[in-house]
């Protein structure tokens, strides 16, 4: 599995996590606002900070007929597109300026474009990768366009099918892409941790040779966790200061805290998981000792027999181990030996 690397951090199967905090809509409208969720996102611990750019026409019209209202199974049932989108877009001109924001508090910043003009107008910002949503992955032309700009490329798969993924792939790789990640996604919004078939990480990655991470929109931060100890490099999540400012994102969203330990959880867990390893770590070494083994447990006269009332198996390690105890049992002592003394060969006729 290739590795990429976005601003000098290495992503891939033997690198630390990559963990994206996503602003999406959260900043409602609010320079400001966006400003501290980049503040906070860097002190809960995120790696890079997300965008999306677009504006309400460049990602849909502005019409109100039966194909632009949401319909049953979102958050944002009955609304029309246009205007949901108008509510939550991040204005373009803020966009340097947050990046500023981003470069003096050492965390990455980049964005999702959602058409040619917003991928042309990141490359002015000179952003050190794209991220292609879920919802774009069918949108050759853009992932084409995209490529071509030589900057790593994370993609979302949510609702893709795997000829799908791979004809996104292919594109992105024709067109000059050289450093590409993909995202498992399930596009619900929340979405039910039931339905988010992990397993598909560790399967994705093998079938395209790519880093493979989580753009993940369950409520709380167990599937995150779960994700990495199946081979997620990077971790995307909805990241806002508050639930209780109403936002088209808010619900899935999750708040300074919660994302902190997210993080914290996150590395515990690339660090434990480790490699294949069957050797005595230093720690277990000095644990050894208090394993079983056999031990006089009653004063033993010389050639008296050894037997089950006056040898047994228990802890410490000091004594022969107890795979000796069927050759031991029936034999006689060498010598008189007192209760609570480690048995040895040397102690057996």
């Amino acid at each position: 599995m290739q590795k990429i690397n976005i601003n000098g951090h290495d992503i891939g199967k033997e690198s630390s996590v990559y963990i994206i905090a996503e602003m999406s809509a959260n900043h409602g409208q609010s320079y400001d606002e966006a400003v501290k969720i980049i503040q906070a996102a860097r002190e809960a611990g995120a790696d890079a900070i997300k965008l999306q750019t677009y504006t309400p026409d460049t990602i849909t019209i502005n019409c109100d007929n039966e194909y632009f209202r949401i319909g049953k199974g979102t958050i944002w049932e009955g609304r029309i597109l246009y205007d949901l989108y108008k509510e939550a877009y991040t204005p373009w001109e803020w966009q340097p300026r947050l990046k500023e924001v981003a470069h003096d508090l050492e965390i990455d910043l980049f964005s999702t474009p959602f058409d040619h003009t917003a991928v042309d107008f990141l490359q002015k910002m000179n952003v050190p990768a794209y991220k292609i949503a879920s919802f774009e992955l069918v949108d050759i032309p853009l992932i084409q366009h995209v490529a071509k700009t030589g900057k790593p490329i994370i993609m979302s798969t949510g609702m893709a099918t795997l000829a799908e993924i791979d004809e996104a792939v292919t594109a992105a790789r024709d067109a000059g892409c050289k450093e590409l990640a993909l995202l498992k996604c399930t596009s619900a919004y929340p979405a039910d941790p039931a339905e988010m078939n992990l397993r598909t990480i560790p399967h994705m990655a093998e079938a395209f040779g790519l880093p493979v991470g989580l753009s993940d929109h369950t409520l709380g931060i167990a599937v995150p966790v779960a994700a990495v100890t199946l081979g997620a490099c990077i971790i995307e999540k909805h990241f806002t200061l508050s639930r209780s400012i109403s936002g088209p994102d808010s619900a899935f969203s999750l708040e300074p805290h919660e994302f902190k330990a997210m993080v914290e959880a996150v590395r515990i867990a690339e660090k434990a998981i480790g490699n294949v390893n069957y050797a005595v770590t230093d720690k277990e070494a000095a644990s050894r000792v208090f394993r079983r083994s056999l031990f006089v447990v009653k004063d033993v006269k010389a050639d008296e027999i050894f037997t089950t009332d006056n040898v047994r198996s228990i802890r410490p390690g000091h004594g022969l181990p107890t795979r000796f105890l069927s050759l031991v049992l029936g034999k006689r002592a060498k010598q008189d030996i007192e209760a609570g003394s480690p048995l040895h060969w040397d102690m057996v006729k």
